[in-house]
């Protein structure tokens, strides 16, 4: 299907004006800082400005308004402001955990958790269950010998169970790691292996579609990888199977009842350990915080998500992304969260475990999904606003990948007319947003509408100077409570660095091209590492993606280009089809690419090759994997190349390598 064209640019949606900003809770915060500073804030990136600006003053006022505690005060916001290295809250002794205790236990009737599980069917949870399965998965970790400083691990999908055993190893003091359990084991031993967990929660295996997923033989290869660590057995596929020898079955490790713990911790004590995709070597063991994320998420699901406790989030996550520790914030506020697990395809794009589907059964209010979701639906055709009743959902927030113009003009036209749209931009890196969106500022077709609140990211060219108007580096120049502590591993700090800090001395360097527009919106133009160079011109890949999009009969893309000693080089775009297109058909869609690319970006855009595979490969997050299918093409093997096990598309990844370079043999 053809998508309406929407300009980049277009407005969908107005900012509120400056007298409604008191319809919003950020928006009631900024009036208070007004009239306790003195300042006043025309608008919203005076508001940022000031933020920045007054680190110290913005993120007491944060803790202020969020009732956040600590069990021992702190001597100052920042004690140390340098970068890597920053020092925050020092003296303070808290727990994360401790304050989603808090929520659960004001309303301990209320259904504060909506599973819909294709394995399992529906489950809710009432604050107060939650509570009693912390406690109880509490005691098993106690039982085993699980102290503060540990780390417990999950083999487990996006059920209560998962959320439940992050919050208790978090009271605990353990550091908490998730691996969802379609990643194979290969790919989850190159990640749990660095971290040798005491504990690891696994289940037997899922449910995707109608297709039963055994994780039997995962197991097995899971326990001979880690042979110090300790397994629980949780049978989900099977509610009937035993555990296998050697495990411990996780109705007997939950067996007795406790109250919860929550053992006061410093602001930098190891909470979660998240991992990078693995497309560029082995995945980064990125360590975060109890302070940095509940300094950083109760930003967020406060004040720029204005949750509390009438809503209702649904967020689609796996339990492997970062977005997945972020949607468990969102009981730091009061409200419930709805979470899924399954194919959302199944059994059609618009069938009953669609994401659509499950927001309008569960009554959701704030819906976050992947952008390339949001494509695909678009794409499909669907009408959801026509199909469901969608009425309540006040906000979409997206990410892992741009969101078109054109995709952003559909949502507006067939889901709802109403709500606020929240292209948002971060990473696991810092579990949170670089880039993003507010209540309080209007919403762009193909661009994010502003910067959060202390958040001080800007666009920088190579001389450390801002740019506007073209492509910068993505840097952040002051310290975000939520920068990762250390890699875990990495016992000098130089992997850390070298990430982040080796390109702007004391500047977070993220590795993304960041456009600001003259509206003040900004855009995410692709990798600055995945920058094609024409002749001495950078293109960036996102903007072939955004020409490309509307195109009927292109179900993906890909823009690779492969330099020569000193030429153009040869830039290949590879094309995944839908159903529509067969052989007869394709000469005359490969025409019709090649005309759009010059016509709406320019000749130096329109690929020397244009190469049809099956599939085109992205991380489970949705980000293209251009880096890796380039270092395979060129002959890198795709397990020194990228994580194939944490890969979409990867299926006939051989086929789609030896098909480019079989073209470009010929060219």
């Amino acid at each position: 299907m053809s998508l309406s064209r929407t300009p980049t640019g277009t407005l969908l949606r107005p900012a509120p004006a400056r007298s409604e900003w008191n319809q919003h809770r950020l928006g009631r915060f900024l009036e208070g800082v007004e009239a306790r500073t003195g300042e006043r804030f025309d608008d919203y990136e005076a508001a940022w400005r000031w933020s920045v600006e007054n680190l110290d003053d913005f993120w007491q006022s944060v803790w202020d308004e969020c009732g956040l505690v600590a069990q021992t005060p702190f001597s100052a916001i920042l004690g140390d402001r340098s970068m890597p290295g920053a020092e925050w809250l020092p003296g303070a002794r808290l727990n994360y955990a401790e304050h989603i205790a808090r929520s659960l236990a004001d309303r301990p009737d209320a259904v504060r958790l909506l599973s819909r599980s294709q394995t399992t069917g529906s489950t809710d949870w009432t604050g107060s269950r939650l509570l009693e399965e912390i406690g109880r998965i509490q005691r098993g970790l106690v039982a085993l010998g699980v102290r503060a400083g540990d780390r417990v691990a999950g083999y487990i999908p996006n059920i209560p169970e998962a959320v439940a055993a992050y919050l208790a190893a978090a009271g605990l003091g353990a550091a908490w790691c998730s691996v969802p359990p379609e990643m194979g084991a290969r790919s989850a031993l190159d990640r749990l292996t660095q971290l040798e967990p005491k504990v690891l929660i696994a289940v037997d295996g899922y449910r995707w579609g109608k297709r039963d997923v055994s994780r039997a033989d995962e197991l097995a290869r899971l326990a001979e990888g880690l042979p110090g660590t300790q397994t629980v057995f949780l049978p989900y596929l099977d509610a009937d199977a035993e555990a296998p020898a050697g495990a411990l079955a996780y109705r007997d490790f939950t067996a007795e009842a406790a109250e919860p713990q929550f053992v006061p911790l410093p602001f930098a004590q190891p909470l979660v350990v998240l991992f990078s995709s693995g497309t560029t070597g082995k995945p980064k063991a990125i360590v975060h915080t109890h302070g940095g994320f509940l300094l950083e998420h109760s930003k967020a699901v406060h004040l720029h998500f204005s949750l509390d406790a009438t809503d209702r989030a649904f967020w689609f996550s796996t339990t492997g992304w970062m977005v997945w520790n972020l949607s468990v914030s969102t009981l730091l506020t009061g409200a419930s969260l709805v979470i899924e697990d399954g194919d959302p395809n199944w059994p059609s794009p618009d069938g009953e475990w669609s994401q659509w589907a499950i927001a309008a059964e569960t009554e959701a209010t704030y819906f976050v999904t992947g952008s390339a979701y949001l494509a695909a639906c678009a794409h499909a055709g669907l009408r959801p606003g026509a199909t469901w009743d969608l009425s309540r959902i006040r906000e979409i927030q997206c990410s892992g990948s741009p969101l078109s113009a054109d995709v952003a003009g559909w949502v507006y036209a067939e889901v709802g007319q109403d709500l606020l749209l929240a292209p948002t931009s971060g990473g696991t890196d810092i579990c949170g947003a670089f880039i993003g969106a507010s209540p309080l500022t209007a919403v762009h077709a193909g661009e994010m509408a502003c910067r959060p609140l202390g958040v001080a990211v800007d666009s920088w060219d190579a001389d450390g100077r801002p740019v506007r108007e073209q492509p910068g580096e993505l840097v952040c120049t002051q310290p975000m409570p939520s920068m990762p502590a250390f890699f875990w591993g990495d016992a000098d700090g130089e992997r850390y660095r070298s990430s982040y800090f080796s390109v702007y001395p004391g500047v977070w360097r993220h590795g993304d091209w960041l456009v600001g527009t003259e509206r003040g919106t900004w855009v995410i133009t692709g990798r600055s590492d995945a920058t094609l160079n024409r002749g001495g011109v950078r293109l960036g890949t996102a903007e072939f993606y955004e020409a490309l999009d509307p195109v009927p009969g292109l179900a993906d893309t890909m823009v690779l280009h492969f330099e020569d000693d000193g030429g153009m080089g040869k830039l290949v775009l590879i094309a995944q089809t839908d159903a529509s297109v067969d052989d007869a058909a394709w000469p005359v869609l490969e025409a019709r690419i090649r005309t759009v690319l010059r016509t709406e970006l320019s000749p130096r855009h329109v690929p020397d090759v244009v190469v049809r595979v099956p599939a085109v490969p992205r991380t489970a997050t949705g980000k293209k994997l251009e880096i890796p299918l380039k270092r395979m093409v060129q002959g890198a093997e795709a397990g020194t190349a990228f994580d194939s096990g944490a890969a979409v598309g990867a299926a006939g990844l051989d086929e789609t390598v030896g098909r480019i370079q079989a073209v470009l043999a010929q060219a």
